[in-house]
């Protein structure tokens, strides 16, 4: 998972640019412990007050007001506070301190739902995944929001030159451990999207797996060879019906074809299924397309 992990698609400057890969919002459990990151300082308790209670409204909000610009968002905010009793200077201290945190309350959350001891996620690769990939030769593949690395160790497995990134450290070191006790050889960065090297044409597959990917479409064109493979699965808009999902990984109907229009699609696949985040029966997007 975890660039899988943003609450917004876009930049949000000081939250969440770096996550906007992945996030199936509070439907994860989340453990107690909380270890620094090489990223940026672990968030104080405090700090992840503050910031879970700006995750819980902003998750709940339609998709305009998570698409709109920080300083929007946080006007939307204080206007909130303000009607929870907040003097306006209250408020103003939040935000101040929302813009303070960064990226750290996020990253940090999602090394806690990483390596949970009882996972709430799939650990298994993911199934779209190994059913287009199955028969392929193998080649150089990335795993964007690798989280635990349950797709990158996969397709290691299956003979592919895999490497992967993530921001959330203790989750890619998760990662590297088990890809170590299983004898395959993966490419495990910490890394953010804006940090990584995509590169020019270096790739024969790329997977988005629940992650953010309206950002990333014209760097995966880029850096997929002629011929190599991209594939995605995420959540259908209907999915936001019954429960908070962040606006990143979730697709309006036949969204992911225009995303990668110039790209030949091989399987398109809009159905109900179990989610990989989540994990119950729900409404999924699913593509698999090729550069030519």
């Amino acid at each position: 998972m975890a660039i899988r992990h943003s609450i917004r698609p876009v930049n949000t400057y000081v939250l969440l640019a770096s996550i906007s890969l992945f996030l199936w919002a509070g439907l994860l459990p989340i453990a107690t412990a909380a270890q620094q990151s090489p990223l940026s300082p672990t968030a104080t308790p405090e700090e992840v007050q503050t910031y879970e209670a700006f995750r819980s409204w902003i998750t709940s909000q339609p998709a305009s007001v998570q698409n709109a610009d920080d300083e929007v968002v946080y006007q939307r905010y204080t206007a909130e506070l303000r009607t929870k009793g907040k003097s306006e200077r209250d408020a103003a201290t939040t935000i101040a301190s929302l813009k303070a945190i960064g990226d750290r309350a996020e990253i940090e959350r999602w090394n806690r739902i990483l390596t949970a001891p009882n996972p709430a996620f799939n650990t298994s690769p993911n199934a779209f995944l190994a059913a287009v990939t199955k028969g392929l030769k193998p080649g150089r593949s990335l795993d964007v929001g690798m989280g635990q690395g349950r797709n990158t160790i996969y397709l290691a497995q299956q003979g592919w030159d895999s490497a992967g990134f993530d921001p959330a450290d203790r989750a890619v070191a998760v990662a590297r451990e088990r890809a170590t006790q299983l004898g395959v050889k993966i490419t495990a960065q910490v890394a953010r999207a804006e940090d990584f090297d995509w590169g020019d044409a270096r790739w024969d597959l790329i997977v988005l797996s629940y992650v953010g990917v309206r950002e990333y479409a014209a760097l995966v064109f880029r850096a997929l060879r002629p011929g190599g493979m991209v594939v995605v699965e995420g959540f259908h808009r209907d999915a936001t019906k019954t429960r908070p999902v962040g606006g990143g990984v979730v697709f309006d109907t036949n969204e992911l074809l225009q995303l990668f229009a110039p790209l030949r699609v091989v399987r398109y696949e809009d159905t109900d299924a179990i989610g990989d985040f989540g994990q119950f029966d729900t409404r999924v997007v699913r593509l698999a397309a090729v550069k030519p």
